[in-house]
């Protein structure tokens, strides 16, 4: 089974497809999109959009699998990430391909076995469970491998209930 994992954003928006075969798990691409503030947000959201379909249309995922967004008090973020998840929502909808989503701390939990690690705990462990010769970077791509992880580890029940 692949996964293909998104830590959605405007500015940053993370990707990684994990394959899970006789219960192990590695890494076949990971990266990021990033785009200006300068942009006009319709061709931010047409860079994701796009992104999102090559990979499918490359990598034949099962599951597109996104870490839900943790906002704090500043409405133009959670608007603009929102924007970003409904750019992968829509890619992954017309492809045909079935959608998750895992609060960072239970992404964290699956990963480091602690729900409040920090991005550096998140990289080694993702590093160390996807045997990669070096931490993937940036953060974004290795949070979007951390929610690919955390699908492919789920028990098969737990992920049709989502």
């Amino acid at each position: 089974m692949k996964v293909l994992g998104i830590d959605p954003g405007t500015a940053a928006c993370g990707f990684g497809i994990v394959q899970e075969s006789g219960g192990r798990l590695s890494a076949i691409a990971h990266g990021w999109w990033r785009t200006s503030a300068r942009e006009r947000p319709e061709l931010r959201l047409r860079t994701i959009f796009e992104g999102v379909t090559e990979l499918i249309e490359e990598h034949a995922p099962g599951f597109v699998v996104l870490e839900e967004s943790f906002v704090g008090a500043d409405a133009r973020i959670a608007l603009s990430v929102g924007q970003a998840r409904g750019a992968v929502l829509v890619a992954s909808a017309l492809a045909g391909i079935e959608c998750a989503e895992y609060a960072p701390a239970r992404v964290k939990q699956a990963v480091c076995g602690y729900g409040r690690a920090d991005k550096e705990q998140v990289q080694r462990m993702v590093k160390a469970i996807l045997s990669l010769p070096e931490k993937p970077s940036p953060h974004h791509a290795a949070d979007a491998l951390a929610v690919a992880i955390c699908h492919a580890l789920m028990p098969p029940l737990a992920k049709v209930a989502g």
